[in-house]
């Protein structure tokens, strides 16, 4: 899959989806990901700790965000560490192919991972492609319809439209941005929907830098993870954090101050910084619990 789209204007805004335009985030993992990740990875005998470590890092930390395969490494991992867990003799998988697969592919989506399979039909790949593709089935299921943008998210789109190509820059598969954001009337607002099929998130970025050759200080990217800071710093782009749970205020600021720097190009620099050391406080990198 390639993005296509023609540039408009001179400047650039990537914006995340889940848990930073819509609040679907909690939904999503609690309802959807955690039952199938238990489910599909017999972490029934452990379910209690396997909820708490996927949510610890899907959702409360410093890897929010992350695409769901990384993550799903990163919990088991965590997970196998954890006394509770060793102490109940629960073996804990660790999908090493996977690991092995995530190295060397950066379109980390359904479609890569099914060639793969079908060129190396390996088991524990088949397994991660099932639990993948559960995981879309229950989404589609529960988070079908009904979910709104935050407050302020529609007015900031609003804004954006007329000075600046608006993209949706996430790691969610593709069908269900489009979806959602159809859902909500507001795809109108945007140049194009960048899902994991595209790739990650800074390729994205830099596919679109070349579409429209903006430059570092005309593009900014939108998000609520530290990820998508990363992503925009990796293409010298400027980054707009939407703080997890202060969601509704840091929209009003992207739209009543935010935009405005930008567009005038006082954004970078002490404006930038104060909303950077404000983000960083709301994760940690560190879990509640004790891992050996």
């Amino acid at each position: 899959m390639q993005l296509n789209y023609t540039a408009q204007h001179g400047f650039l805004v990537g914006i995340d989806s889940d848990g930073c335009a819509f609040d679907t985030m909690e939904l999503k993992h609690k309802e959807c990901f955690v039952p199938m990740t238990i489910k599909h990875w017999n972490l029934q005998g452990v379910s209690k700790y396997a909820r708490e470590t996927f949510e610890f890092v899907n959702l409360y930390s410093k890897s929010r965000g992350v695409n769901r395969f990384p993550a799903l490494i990163e919990t088991l991992e965590r997970l196998a560490r954890r006394p509770e867990v060793k102490a109940r003799n629960v073996p804990i998988p660790m999908p090493q192919p996977l690991v092995e697969w995530i190295k060397r592919e950066t379109k980390l989506g359904n479609p890569a991972l099914k060639e793969e399979v079908e060129r190396n039909p390996d088991p524990v790949l088949k397994q991660t492609l099932e639990w993948s593709l559960a995981v879309n089935r229950q989404v589609d299921s529960i988070v079908d319809k009904g979910v709104p943008p935050f407050p302020g998210v529609r007015e900031a789109l609003k804004k954006m439209k007329g000075s600046a190509d608006v993209l949706v820059v996430s790691a969610t598969p593709q069908d269900a941005l489009v979806r959602e954001w159809a859902e909500q009337d507001i795809e109108k607002y945007v140049a194009a929907i960048c899902g994991q099929e595209i790739g990650t998130k800074k390729e994205s970025l830099e596919l679109a830098g070349n579409i429209g050759k903006y430059g570092g200080s005309k593009m900014l990217m939108v998000g609520d993870a530290p990820g998508d800071y990363k992503a925009a710093a990796a293409v010298g782009a400027l980054f707009f954090p939407i703080n997890p749970g202060a969601e509704e205020t840091s929209w009003r600021e992207l739209g009543a101050e935010g935009l405005d720097r930008f567009f005038n190009g006082t954004f970078a620099g002490a404006y930038q910084q104060k909303l950077l050391d404000g983000f960083n406080a709301y994760l940690p990198s560190t879990p509640p619990w004790t891992e050996t």
